[in-house]
């Protein structure tokens, strides 16, 4: 099948053709039509399996469509500001910058108008862009909810709703701000809901927001890539930089992501790879926006080889080719792993995912075997390996094996620490403990209950 056996409109095949899409994935070929139908849609579906523009391209088609019968809502000409039409909800400041620019690419020859809105910025190129008038907004909920607090945003008129990466809302704590967007959209709209995984809460949004949607699911839920190799290490903690240094002399791995669960230990490991000599950067919700922009953009050039990401920060990373992806630490949320993995292998490639499990690391490591329903094979051809499987069959990595360091790494005793100012908003579970802000208080005129968000987005 190809694209314009989808019913796809000329500018659009045009565009594709030009960011080089030729034969469409499975769930672009069964979401494409039924976006176009105007059905409500319910995708059960991995990272890497091409669903941005799964709905990317349909949406653009049918505002497209809309505006050149005279729809209303396009507000064209006669000095009215255009109204939000579409709206995107996504978890992440990274994953929403990546679907605006795919809503540019994809759009480019139909003369629709975007814009991505998220925190960590100032927000008056943001404003004057709402002021001018938009057709596409994609957002973070914290921001959003913010400008739609100071009157920026009216989403009365948005005629298609999105809801991306549902699953990840629900870890970082976004499901009660997104019930409160969802009740300023109007009740006459399409909504098109995407999740990895479906646990029950998700199950009971979807089930509230949704009117008699289809469901496609491209592949099981919690099921792992099967292109993917997969290898755990059973090691000490302390070792843990060594074991990381030992793998990173092989030099055909041109570039790796490595996974911290903190904030902090992004740092760390990212500052003991530059003392030995290897090109890192770190990537979480501390940095300010333009500092992870550009990390990003220089890993996904190769001018740095190792990047350094907390979970939500890395969530919208999209690098072609990547082959390694390495758990430095062991995700305490099992859905967490097959999001990390999916980071690499993707459209169909093969790639390559290595887990460091300290002992007291074991238990994340079994609810991952029983949510995906499989064994994660075990390493032990590694100068610092601490037996825990002796019944497994030995397992050779494909590098030669490298002798052990003599320099020894400082020990790294922040994996766990759980301080409420230094743990990461994309850690897999949510603090218990509010964040603080002395200094900031709601509006006493605000119709709806508001609460802090600024700190919670990546």
């Amino acid at each position: 099948m190809l694209f314009q056996d989808l019913g796809i409109i000329e500018p659009i095949l045009r565009a594709l053709h030009e960011e080089g899409y030729r034969t469409p994935t499975p769930i672009q070929q069964q979401a494409i039509p039924i976006v176009l139908q105007g059905k409500d849609l319910l995708g059960v579906a991995q990272t890497g399996t091409g669903k941005t523009a799964a709905f990317a391209v349909p949406i653009l088609q049918l505002l497209g469509d809309r505006t050149a019968v005279g729809r209303p809502n396009a507000q064209k000409g006669h000095g009215k500001r255009k109204h939000i039409r579409c709206l995107i909800l996504t978890p992440t400041r990274e994953l929403a910058v990546q679907i605006e620019e795919s809503f540019e690419a994809y759009g480019r020859h139909v003369g629709l108008s975007s814009l991505v809105i998220f925190g960590g910025v100032k927000q008056g190129a943001q404003t004057s862009a709402l002021h001018r008038g938009v057709d596409i907004v994609v957002a973070t909920p914290g921001r959003l909810l913010d400008l739609m607090d100071q009157g920026f945003v009216d989403l009365s008129h948005v005629e298609i709703f999105v809801l991306d990466e549902a699953d990840r809302m629900l870890d970082m704590g976004f499901v009660r701000d997104v019930r409160d967007i969802i009740a300023e959209l109007s009740q006459k709209r399409q909504t098109l809901f995407f999740s990895a995984t479906m646990p029950a809460a998700i199950v009971s949004l979807a089930s509230d927001i949704l009117n008699h949607p289809v469901k496609i699911a491209i592949t099981p839920p919690a099921s792992t890539v099967d292109m993917i190799q997969q290898l755990l290490y059973y090691v000490e903690k302390a070792k843990k930089p060594d074991l990381l240094l030992q793998i990173l002399e092989d030099t055909s791995i041109r570039s790796a992501l490595v996974f911290t669960r903190t904030k902090r230990g992004a740092d760390v490991v990212a500052r003991t790879l530059e003392r030995n000599r290897i090109n890192a950067e770190a990537i979480h919700g501390n940095k300010a926006q333009n500092a992870r922009q550009r990390a990003l953009t220089n890993f996904k050039a190769k001018k740095t080889r190792v990047l350094v990401a907390t979970d939500i920060a890395a969530r919208g990373i999209d690098v072609d080719d990547l082959e390694y992806v390495i758990n430095y630490e062991i995700p305490n949320v099992p859905e967490t792993y097959v999001h990390r993995i999916g980071r690499t292998g993707r459209a169909g490639a093969s790639g390559t995912a290595l887990s460091f499990c300290a002992p007291d690391e074991k238990p994340f490591v079994r609810d991952i075997e029983k949510l995906t329903g499989k064994k994660i094979p075990v390493a032990h051809d590694h100068p610092f390996a601490k037996s825990d499987r002796a019944s497994e069959p030995q397992l050779t990595h494909a590098r030669p094996q490298q002798h052990s360091r003599q320099q020894q790494q400082p020990r790294q005793q922040h994996s766990n620490r759980q301080d409420g100012r230094q743990q990461d908003s994309n850690s897999n579970r949510p603090s218990q403990k509010p964040a603080q802000h002395s200094n900031q208080k709601p509006k006493a005129n605000q119709g709806r209950r508001r609460r802090w968000r600024g700190q919670r987005e990546g």
